[in-house]
């Protein structure tokens, strides 16, 4: 499994997991969008820590930059 989630896309990802794990825990508890926005938060931070987004995937888009083993001189 290659990454194709940058490091901009990560921070923003974590930054809304926290956000939606926050609205999901304490401003709409026992409900079903409580219920919702956690299960949203827990996909956006596993997909910033592994840095992997299957829907990326499917529609082609890399926000990674490609690295080179090539030494530029």
């Amino acid at each position: 499994m290659k990454t194709n989630v940058g490091s901009l896309d990560r921070l923003i990802r974590l930054f809304l997991a926290s956000a939606l794990f926050y609205l999901g825990l304490f401003s709409y508890s026992g409900s079903a969008l409580g219920i919702g926005l956690v299960v949203a938060g827990g996909v956006l931070l596993v997909t910033a820590l592994v840095g992997f987004c299957g829907l990326y995937r499917l529609l082609g888009i890399h926000t990674n930059q490609p690295t080179s083993n090539f030494r530029k001189t």
